[in-house]
């Protein structure tokens, strides 16, 4: 399997250490030729109006948006704002491949970032992730699924082929989610 993580801006380089640790094959995406030679893809965390405007300039947003149609996909804190139906705090272009609003830094500044464990539903067993400028989702239909959730809010969610969380996992010790998402989820589509 071919694992794309965009590589235009944020967290990247942790993601395809993970998808290497699994044996799976990880590619840098910056193109549409690299995006086109992918399985899935990861939408990695970093700062979402910046990667809008390197999407843009790469002329990535049809193929991205052809792409999400189809391929399994999935994306982190940013990646979760760029998939969502609607973006609100302040409201911004998104690629509305998931039905759940993002509300952006919903947990605060830099300063307020943290760790904790959220019990991830499709291994039955607590996961350890980081919030760091994360948003929040909102479910907006019936056919999302809720996959984790911290004090009562969703926190990873998946629709058909898309599943987006608000935490990152990548900076951890475990491989976890890595695991389910592509020798179990990724292979479905």
């Amino acid at each position: 399997m071919k694992v794309g993580v965009l590589a235009l801006q944020g967290a990247v380089t942790p993601h395809l250490q993970k998808i290497e640790a699994l044996g799976a094959t990880a590619v840098r995406v910056t193109t549409e030729a690299h995006l086109r030679n992918c399985d899935a893809l990861i939408v990695p965390g970093g700062e979402s109006t910046t990667m809008l405007k390197l999407i843009a300039s790469n002329h990535l947003f049809d193929p991205l948006q052809a792409f999400f149609r189809t391929k399994p996909v999935w994306g982190t804190c940013a990646g979760a704002i760029l998939l969502a139906a609607e973006v609100i705090n302040p409201p911004q272009q998104s690629f509305a491949a998931i039905q759940v609003r993002a509300e952006r830094n919903a947990y605060g500044s830099q300063l307020d970032s943290f760790t904790t464990d959220v019990l991830f539903s499709p291994l039955n067993k607590h996961i350890t992730v980081d919030f760091i400028r994360a948003p929040k989702i909102y479910p907006l239909s019936q056919s999302v699924e809720v996959l984790a959730s911290h004090n009562g809010t969703a926190v990873c969610c998946r629709e058909g082929n898309i599943v987006v969380s608000t935490f990152h996992t990548e900076l951890g010790a475990s491989n976890d989610m890595y695991a389910w998402l592509i020798e179990d989820y990724f292979q479905s589509f």
